[in-house]
Protein backbone atom coordinates (compact mmCIF):
# COMPACT_ATOMS: atom_id res chain seq x y z
CA UNK A 1 0.00 0.00 0.00
CA UNK A 2 1.31 3.15 -0.70
CA UNK A 3 2.48 5.74 2.19
CA UNK A 4 2.80 8.76 0.29
CA UNK A 5 -0.77 10.92 -0.59
CA UNK A 6 -1.43 10.48 -4.48
CA UNK A 7 -0.14 12.93 -7.46
CA UNK A 8 -3.10 12.30 -8.34
CA UNK A 9 -6.79 12.01 -7.14
CA UNK A 10 -9.55 10.54 -9.76
CA UNK A 11 -13.42 11.03 -8.11
CA UNK A 12 -16.24 8.97 -9.29
CA UNK A 13 -19.60 9.67 -8.36
CA UNK A 14 -21.93 6.60 -8.46
CA UNK A 15 -25.72 5.62 -8.73
CA UNK A 16 -27.27 3.04 -9.99
CA UNK A 17 -24.10 2.16 -12.23
CA UNK A 18 -24.44 -1.72 -11.97
CA UNK A 19 -21.95 -3.48 -14.88
CA UNK A 20 -20.49 -0.12 -15.35
CA UNK A 21 -17.67 -0.33 -12.11
CA UNK A 22 -15.54 -2.90 -13.36
CA UNK A 23 -15.50 -1.44 -16.51
CA UNK A 24 -14.48 1.78 -15.10
CA UNK A 25 -11.74 0.65 -13.01
CA UNK A 26 -9.98 -1.21 -15.84
CA UNK A 27 -10.49 1.84 -18.22
CA UNK A 28 -8.81 4.29 -15.23
CA UNK A 29 -6.52 1.42 -14.40
CA UNK A 30 -5.32 0.96 -18.38
CA UNK A 31 -5.12 4.38 -19.11
CA UNK A 32 -2.99 5.12 -15.67
CA UNK A 33 -0.66 2.97 -16.71
CA UNK A 34 0.89 5.39 -18.86
CA UNK A 35 0.91 7.71 -15.90
CA UNK A 36 4.06 8.59 -14.55
CA UNK A 37 2.94 9.08 -11.04
CA UNK A 38 0.87 7.83 -8.24
CA UNK A 39 -3.06 7.82 -8.78
CA UNK A 40 -5.99 7.02 -6.01
CA UNK A 41 -9.64 6.34 -7.60
CA UNK A 42 -12.12 7.11 -5.08
CA UNK A 43 -15.48 5.94 -5.76
CA UNK A 44 -18.94 8.00 -4.29
CA UNK A 45 -21.78 5.36 -3.50
CA UNK A 46 -25.05 8.02 -3.85
CA UNK A 47 -27.38 5.35 -2.45
CA UNK A 48 -27.48 2.99 -5.12
CA UNK A 49 -30.20 0.44 -5.15
CA UNK A 50 -28.33 -1.84 -7.19
CA UNK A 51 -25.47 -3.87 -6.97
CA UNK A 52 -23.12 -0.85 -7.50
CA UNK A 53 -21.56 -1.00 -3.81
CA UNK A 54 -21.32 -4.74 -4.10
CA UNK A 55 -18.96 -4.26 -7.45
CA UNK A 56 -16.90 -1.19 -5.94
CA UNK A 57 -16.32 -3.70 -2.86
CA UNK A 58 -14.80 -6.08 -5.41
CA UNK A 59 -12.59 -3.82 -7.21
CA UNK A 60 -11.19 -2.00 -3.59
CA UNK A 61 -10.23 -5.59 -2.33
CA UNK A 62 -8.55 -6.41 -5.80
CA UNK A 63 -6.63 -3.28 -5.45
CA UNK A 64 -5.79 -0.99 -2.72
CA UNK A 65 -5.94 2.43 -4.50
CA UNK A 66 -9.55 2.26 -4.72
CA UNK A 67 -11.39 3.59 -2.36
CA UNK A 68 -14.95 4.26 -1.39
CA UNK A 69 -17.27 6.89 0.01
CA UNK A 70 -20.74 5.12 0.64
CA UNK A 71 -23.61 7.72 1.55
CA UNK A 72 -26.72 6.90 4.03
CA UNK A 73 -28.91 7.51 1.37
CA UNK A 74 -29.30 9.50 -2.23
CA UNK A 75 -27.83 13.15 -1.84
CA UNK A 76 -27.43 13.87 -5.37
CA UNK A 77 -25.03 14.35 -8.11
CA UNK A 78 -23.17 17.92 -7.32
CA UNK A 79 -23.55 16.87 -3.21
CA UNK A 80 -21.45 13.31 -4.23
CA UNK A 81 -18.57 15.58 -6.49
CA UNK A 82 -18.35 17.23 -3.50
CA UNK A 83 -17.41 14.23 -1.29
CA UNK A 84 -15.48 13.11 -3.38
CA UNK A 85 -13.80 16.29 -3.29
CA UNK A 86 -13.54 16.09 0.58
CA UNK A 87 -12.08 12.85 0.97
CA UNK A 88 -9.42 13.08 -2.55
CA UNK A 89 -5.89 13.28 -1.28
CA UNK A 90 -3.95 14.30 -4.65
CA UNK A 91 -2.32 17.19 -5.30
CA UNK A 92 -4.32 17.26 -8.62
CA UNK A 93 -8.10 16.09 -8.22
CA UNK A 94 -10.05 15.25 -11.48
CA UNK A 95 -13.66 14.61 -11.80
CA UNK A 96 -15.29 12.17 -14.00
CA UNK A 97 -18.88 10.47 -14.21
CA UNK A 98 -18.73 6.68 -13.98
CA UNK A 99 -20.97 5.92 -17.39
CA UNK A 100 -17.55 5.77 -19.22
CA UNK A 101 -19.31 8.97 -21.95
CA UNK A 102 -15.90 10.42 -20.56
CA UNK A 103 -13.30 8.66 -22.14
CA UNK A 104 -10.61 8.36 -19.28
CA UNK A 105 -7.77 8.59 -21.62
CA UNK A 106 -8.71 12.62 -21.32
CA UNK A 107 -7.16 12.53 -18.29
CA UNK A 108 -3.62 12.64 -19.50
CA UNK A 109 -4.35 15.52 -21.56
CA UNK A 110 -5.80 17.63 -18.16
CA UNK A 111 -2.84 16.07 -16.64
CA UNK A 112 -0.77 17.48 -19.40
CA UNK A 113 -2.61 21.26 -19.42
CA UNK A 114 -1.84 21.00 -15.50
CA UNK A 115 2.06 20.47 -15.81
CA UNK A 116 2.37 23.21 -18.09
CA UNK A 117 1.50 25.65 -15.12
CA UNK A 118 -3.21 25.67 -15.28
CA UNK A 119 -4.70 25.37 -11.83
CA UNK A 120 -8.23 24.26 -13.76
CA UNK A 121 -8.53 22.37 -16.52
CA UNK A 122 -11.91 21.48 -17.80
CA UNK A 123 -13.11 19.21 -20.91
CA UNK A 124 -15.32 21.05 -23.55
CA UNK A 125 -17.64 18.51 -25.66
CA UNK A 126 -16.88 19.02 -28.97
CA UNK A 127 -19.03 15.95 -30.01
CA UNK A 128 -21.88 14.55 -28.00
CA UNK A 129 -22.58 10.98 -29.26
CA UNK A 130 -25.31 8.75 -28.96
CA UNK A 131 -27.49 11.12 -27.75
CA UNK A 132 -30.82 12.67 -29.12
CA UNK A 133 -31.13 16.13 -30.60
CA UNK A 134 -33.87 17.61 -28.51
CA UNK A 135 -31.46 16.61 -25.63
CA UNK A 136 -28.29 18.32 -27.78
CA UNK A 137 -30.45 21.38 -28.67
CA UNK A 138 -31.62 21.30 -24.86
CA UNK A 139 -28.11 21.30 -23.23
CA UNK A 140 -26.81 23.30 -26.10
CA UNK A 141 -29.46 25.93 -24.65
CA UNK A 142 -29.20 25.20 -21.16
CA UNK A 143 -24.92 26.01 -21.50
CA UNK A 144 -25.41 29.72 -23.53
CA UNK A 145 -28.06 30.68 -20.89
CA UNK A 146 -25.91 30.04 -18.14
CA UNK A 147 -22.96 31.64 -20.01
CA UNK A 148 -24.88 35.11 -20.77
CA UNK A 149 -27.07 35.28 -17.26
CA UNK A 150 -24.26 34.15 -14.63
CA UNK A 151 -22.04 36.60 -12.74
CA UNK A 152 -19.16 34.28 -13.26
CA UNK A 153 -17.50 33.06 -16.69
CA UNK A 154 -18.42 29.33 -17.28
CA UNK A 155 -17.05 27.84 -20.10
CA UNK A 156 -19.35 26.71 -22.80
CA UNK A 157 -20.42 23.12 -23.64
CA UNK A 158 -18.55 21.84 -20.52
CA UNK A 159 -19.59 19.47 -17.63
CA UNK A 160 -17.74 18.13 -14.29
CA UNK A 161 -15.38 16.50 -15.98
CA UNK A 162 -12.40 18.26 -15.20
CA UNK A 163 -8.87 18.54 -13.64
CA UNK A 164 -8.42 20.95 -10.68
CA UNK A 165 -5.08 21.47 -8.68
CA UNK A 166 -4.97 20.86 -5.11
CA UNK A 167 -5.19 24.52 -3.87
CA UNK A 168 -8.90 25.50 -6.23
CA UNK A 169 -9.77 22.16 -4.49
CA UNK A 170 -9.30 23.13 -1.00
CA UNK A 171 -10.91 26.68 -2.36
CA UNK A 172 -14.73 25.05 -3.77
CA UNK A 173 -14.31 22.32 -0.24
CA UNK A 174 -14.65 25.51 1.78
CA UNK A 175 -18.13 26.45 -0.05
CA UNK A 176 -20.68 24.45 1.38
CA UNK A 177 -23.73 25.55 0.25
CA UNK A 178 -26.66 23.08 -0.34
CA UNK A 179 -27.51 23.44 -4.06
CA UNK A 180 -24.47 23.07 -5.74
CA UNK A 181 -23.24 23.81 -9.25
CA UNK A 182 -19.61 22.26 -9.12
CA UNK A 183 -18.83 24.01 -12.48
CA UNK A 184 -20.14 27.68 -11.54
CA UNK A 185 -17.99 27.25 -7.97
CA UNK A 186 -14.71 26.21 -10.10
CA UNK A 187 -15.35 29.20 -12.62
CA UNK A 188 -16.22 31.60 -9.58
CA UNK A 189 -13.03 30.48 -7.69
CA UNK A 190 -11.03 32.00 -10.55
CA UNK A 191 -6.98 30.80 -10.90
CA UNK A 192 -5.88 30.12 -14.58
CA UNK A 193 -7.83 27.43 -16.59
CA UNK A 194 -8.17 26.08 -19.77
CA UNK A 195 -10.06 23.83 -21.54
CA UNK A 196 -9.17 20.52 -23.83
CA UNK A 197 -11.80 19.12 -26.55
CA UNK A 198 -12.96 15.89 -26.79
CA UNK A 199 -15.52 13.24 -27.89
CA UNK A 200 -18.09 12.39 -26.01
CA UNK A 201 -19.31 8.58 -26.45
CA UNK A 202 -22.56 7.59 -26.54
CA UNK A 203 -23.51 5.80 -22.63
CA UNK A 204 -23.64 1.46 -23.30
CA UNK A 205 -24.75 0.73 -19.92
CA UNK A 206 -27.66 1.83 -18.06
CA UNK A 207 -29.78 4.77 -18.57
CA UNK A 208 -28.77 8.85 -17.91
CA UNK A 209 -29.03 10.26 -14.39
CA UNK A 210 -29.48 13.88 -15.90
CA UNK A 211 -33.41 13.73 -17.59
CA UNK A 212 -34.64 16.68 -18.62
CA UNK A 213 -36.26 17.22 -15.14
CA UNK A 214 -33.22 16.93 -13.69
CA UNK A 215 -31.55 19.62 -15.88
CA UNK A 216 -34.06 22.18 -15.15
CA UNK A 217 -33.47 21.48 -11.08
CA UNK A 218 -29.49 21.96 -12.40
CA UNK A 219 -30.02 25.34 -14.13
CA UNK A 220 -32.38 26.54 -11.73
CA UNK A 221 -29.26 26.23 -9.19
CA UNK A 222 -27.08 27.35 -11.57
CA UNK A 223 -29.29 30.64 -12.25
CA UNK A 224 -29.98 31.32 -8.11
CA UNK A 225 -26.65 30.65 -7.03
CA UNK A 226 -24.85 32.61 -9.85
CA UNK A 227 -27.46 35.56 -10.67
CA UNK A 228 -30.03 38.03 -10.23
CA UNK A 229 -31.35 37.99 -13.53
CA UNK A 230 -34.67 36.39 -12.77
CA UNK A 231 -35.39 39.29 -10.14
CA UNK A 232 -34.17 42.05 -12.42
CA UNK A 233 -36.47 40.50 -14.99
CA UNK A 234 -39.45 41.02 -12.85
CA UNK A 235 -38.35 45.33 -12.19
CA UNK A 236 -37.59 45.61 -15.83
CA UNK A 237 -41.17 44.08 -17.04
CA UNK A 238 -43.10 46.04 -14.29
CA UNK A 239 -41.49 48.95 -15.35
CA UNK A 240 -42.53 48.67 -18.90
CA UNK A 241 -46.17 47.68 -17.84
CA UNK A 242 -45.96 51.09 -15.88
CA UNK A 243 -45.33 52.91 -19.27
CA UNK A 244 -47.55 51.29 -21.31
CA UNK A 245 -50.19 51.97 -18.91
CA UNK A 246 -49.21 55.66 -18.93
CA UNK A 247 -48.83 56.04 -22.53
CA UNK A 248 -51.97 53.68 -23.00
CA UNK A 249 -54.85 55.30 -20.65
CA UNK A 250 -54.92 58.80 -22.58
CA UNK A 251 -55.18 56.45 -25.39
CA UNK A 252 -58.34 54.87 -23.90
CA UNK A 253 -59.71 58.10 -22.83
CA UNK A 254 -59.73 59.43 -26.37
CA UNK A 255 -60.73 56.47 -28.34
CA UNK A 256 -63.57 56.07 -25.57
CA UNK A 257 -65.05 59.55 -26.28
CA UNK A 258 -64.20 59.71 -29.90
CA UNK A 259 -65.96 56.45 -30.80
CA UNK A 260 -68.62 53.86 -30.51
CA UNK A 261 -66.26 50.88 -30.80
CA UNK A 262 -67.72 47.76 -28.94
CA UNK A 263 -63.99 46.16 -28.33
CA UNK A 264 -63.80 49.23 -25.54
CA UNK A 265 -67.02 48.15 -23.95
CA UNK A 266 -66.91 44.60 -23.11
CA UNK A 267 -65.13 42.56 -20.23
CA UNK A 268 -63.64 40.21 -22.41
CA UNK A 269 -60.31 42.23 -23.28
CA UNK A 270 -59.87 43.51 -19.60
CA UNK A 271 -60.25 39.83 -18.32
CA UNK A 272 -57.85 38.48 -20.68
CA UNK A 273 -55.04 41.38 -19.94
CA UNK A 274 -55.88 40.76 -15.70
CA UNK A 275 -55.17 36.64 -16.77
CA UNK A 276 -52.06 37.38 -18.55
CA UNK A 277 -50.67 39.62 -15.85
CA UNK A 278 -51.94 37.32 -13.28
CA UNK A 279 -49.99 35.23 -14.60
CA UNK A 280 -46.83 36.84 -14.80
CA UNK A 281 -47.15 38.31 -11.23
CA UNK A 282 -47.61 33.90 -10.00
CA UNK A 283 -44.34 33.52 -11.94
CA UNK A 284 -42.50 36.13 -10.25
CA UNK A 285 -43.79 34.77 -7.05
CA UNK A 286 -42.13 31.38 -8.05
CA UNK A 287 -38.86 32.65 -8.84
CA UNK A 288 -38.73 34.69 -5.76
CA UNK A 289 -39.62 31.29 -3.74
CA UNK A 290 -36.87 29.58 -5.41
CA UNK A 291 -34.36 32.04 -3.71
CA UNK A 292 -36.21 32.07 -0.51
CA UNK A 293 -36.42 28.42 -0.17
CA UNK A 294 -32.43 28.22 -1.02
CA UNK A 295 -31.88 30.59 1.57
CA UNK A 296 -34.05 28.46 3.78
CA UNK A 297 -31.87 25.24 3.25
CA UNK A 298 -28.61 27.35 4.66
CA UNK A 299 -30.14 28.75 7.43
CA UNK A 300 -31.21 25.29 8.72
CA UNK A 301 -27.19 24.15 8.81
CA UNK A 302 -27.85 20.75 8.08
CA UNK A 303 -24.90 19.01 6.89
CA UNK A 304 -24.20 18.37 2.81
CA UNK A 305 -24.48 14.73 3.42
CA UNK A 306 -24.20 11.55 5.69
CA UNK A 307 -21.53 8.94 5.35
CA UNK A 308 -22.68 5.68 6.13
CA UNK A 309 -19.08 3.83 5.68
CA UNK A 310 -15.73 4.35 4.26
CA UNK A 311 -13.51 2.01 2.93
CA UNK A 312 -9.70 2.27 2.19
CA UNK A 313 -9.81 6.27 3.51
CA UNK A 314 -6.58 7.24 5.76
CA UNK A 315 -7.77 10.56 7.08
CA UNK A 316 -4.43 11.84 8.25
CA UNK A 317 -3.67 11.95 4.12
CA UNK A 318 -7.02 13.92 3.34
CA UNK A 319 -7.13 17.80 2.83
CA UNK A 320 -10.47 18.77 3.81
CA UNK A 321 -12.53 21.36 5.62
CA UNK A 322 -11.95 21.16 9.50
CA UNK A 323 -15.56 20.47 10.06
CA UNK A 324 -15.20 17.36 8.44
CA UNK A 325 -12.36 16.60 9.92
CA UNK A 326 -13.41 17.11 13.25
CA UNK A 327 -16.34 14.61 12.58
CA UNK A 328 -14.05 11.63 10.92
CA UNK A 329 -12.72 9.07 13.20
CA UNK A 330 -8.92 8.80 11.96
CA UNK A 331 -7.24 6.01 14.26
CA UNK A 332 -8.89 3.52 12.14
CA UNK A 333 -6.54 1.21 10.30
CA UNK A 334 -7.13 -0.01 6.84
CA UNK A 335 -8.03 -3.06 8.12
CA UNK A 336 -10.86 -1.93 10.02
CA UNK A 337 -12.37 0.58 7.38
CA UNK A 338 -12.45 -2.71 5.58
CA UNK A 339 -14.29 -4.66 8.03
CA UNK A 340 -16.68 -2.12 9.35
CA UNK A 341 -16.51 0.51 7.82
CA UNK A 342 -16.52 4.09 9.26
CA UNK A 343 -18.83 6.95 10.08
CA UNK A 344 -19.31 10.62 9.10
CA UNK A 345 -21.72 12.90 9.24
CA UNK A 346 -20.37 15.93 6.90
Amino acid sequence: MNTAPPVLSIVAPVYNEEGNIPRLYAEIKRVMEQFDGTWELVLVNDGSRDESLQEMMEVHQADDRVHIVNFARNFGHQTAVTAGMDFAAGEAVVLIDADLQDPPEVILKLVEKWREGYQVVYAVRAERRGESRFKIWTAKMFYRMIYRITDVDIPLDTGDFRLMDRRVVNAVSQMREHNRFIRGLTSWVGFKQTGVEYVRQAREIGETKYPLRKMLRLAIDAITGFSFFPLQVAIYFSFVLGVLAVLALPLVVFLRLATSDAFLEGQATTLSVVLILSAFQFFFFFVMGQYIARIYDETRGRPLYVVADTFGIEMEKRTIPARVVAEVPSNRSHKEDIEEGSHAVV
